[in-house]
């Protein structure tokens, strides 16, 4: 894994709601690689946050992709709604139609993410892998900010890893959920590529959000082998 390979996506949902023109320039800057949004609909998940009108009016401040993160059931309901995100992420476990609906993905020119809660296993993905471009594993349950890291994710992520490199996949592994400088490095060491910065890693009481994106991604760049 090269230096260059690892990747910070900013939570949007943890961004201070009054400013987010000014945080999205200011990620943006401090080198962010693109900004995640989660899609919650109060039925996958309890809560209920963001929406295609908030990735609408940010998307012309910022030219690093958007990545909508579809936490709701039945997502190809609602897939036209998020054209103006780069890459869609969905959860393996809201929709009975997976394959199908990566194909509808890639049909309108943007990345598939495919999303996966703690407790679901790697070999719900297998059918699935040839359709998309990322997967999403979450080291949390979905649904809402600050929760603790569940540390069973890191095997989980190593043997996604393990697959993708003994197939020669052109697949990359996301994580997303309590991701601070500790965990990131184990998760790193895993195979993960692509960082989601909330709570743990950039939006905290303590440092500015750019000084705290580049400290991140520093840390888990460290070590980094160039093959």
């Amino acid at each position: 894994m090269s230096k260059s390979n690892i990747e910070i996506s900013p939570s949007v949902m943890c961004m201070d709601f009054k400013n987010l023109e000014r945080d999205i320039l200011l990620l943006e800057e401090a080198g962010a690689d693109r900004f995640h949004f989660d899609i919650m609909d109060g039925h996958f998940v309890p809560n209920i946050t963001l929406g295609p009108d908030i990735i609408k009016s940010l998307r012309p401040l910022s030219k690093l992709p958007f990545e909508a993160h579809l936490m709701v059931e039945s997502p190809e309901r609602l897939l036209e709604k998020f054209l103006d995100a780069e890459i869609i992420a969905f959860h393996i476990e809201a929709t009975i139609a997976p394959i199908r609906f990566s194909r509808q993905i890639k049909e309108l020119k943007k990345k598939v993410s495919v999303a996966i809660n703690p407790a679901t296993p790697i070999e719900s993905l297998e059918f699935l892998i040839p359709e998309i471009d990322e997967v999403l594993v979450m080291t949390v349950e979905p649904g809402f900010a600050g929760q603790k890291f569940i540390y069973q994710t890191v095997d989980k992520v190593r043997k996604l890893s393990k697959i993708i490199r003994e197939h020669k996949l052109p697949i990359r592994i996301e994580v997303d959920g309590a991701i601070s400088i500790e965990t990131g490095k184990l998760l790193r060491e895993a195979g993960t590529e692509i960082f989601v910065g909330g709570t743990s890693g950039i939006f905290m009481k303590d440092g500015s959000p750019g000084e705290n994106l580049k400290r991140l991604k520093e840390a888990l760049s460290e070590g980094c082998s160039s093959t």
